[in-house]
């Protein structure tokens, strides 16, 4: 009787297993067909330029693509493309108390996206990502900035991994 269940549990595991189609752990769904990335190099154009963002965005973006799907990293003619530039970086005050001034700063980062899906018209998109943090109005944007950044960065790629492959 035991060894009834035992296959049963494996039958039924495989047959689970085998359910999920193209989806992993991560939540990414790519089509079988679907091998190769490319994500072009984020300039930053907004008024306000921090010369490390560019870059930290377009690493964190490549090694999060890289770490949670098996599409291999390319330059040029990939079956799935990312591209755009950083919109707005801009810090502005949020709470403000009584005494007219603010108790909390905002770091905001936009990036504007565009994704194509050379095998599926269906999923491309253009689109303006934004992401925020707050920060004591008591400390300077460069002692909290780069710590900010990081946040705010793995944010907005995570937000650009779901639109792209996770068709969330």
């Amino acid at each position: 009787m035991n060894k009834i269940k035992i296959y049963i549990a494996i039958i039924l595991s495989i047959i689970f297993i085998e359910s999920c189609g193209v989806y992993s752990f991560t939540g990414a769904s790519i089509a079988p067909d679907i091998k190769t990335i490319s994500i072009k190099y984020f300039p930053n154009r907004s008024s306000l330029i921090q010369p490390t963002l560019s870059q930290a965005f377009t690493e964190k973006l490549k090694e999060k693509f890289i770490a949670q799907t098996n599409l291999r990293l390319i330059n040029e003619n990939a079956d799935l493309k990312i591209e755009g530039y950083i919109s707005d970086y801009k810090t502005q005050p949020v709470a403000i108390q009584g005494t007219q001034t603010a108790a909390l700063n905002r770091l905001t980062i936009s990036i504007s996206v565009k994704f194509t899906n050379t095998k599926d018209d269906k999923q491309n998109y253009e689109t303006v990502f934004s992401r925020y943090a707050d920060y004591d109005a008591q400390k300077s944007l460069a002692e909290v900035e780069q710590a900010l950044i990081e946040d705010i960065n793995k944010q907005l790629v995570d937000d650009i991994f779901n639109k792209s492959v996770s068709n969330w």
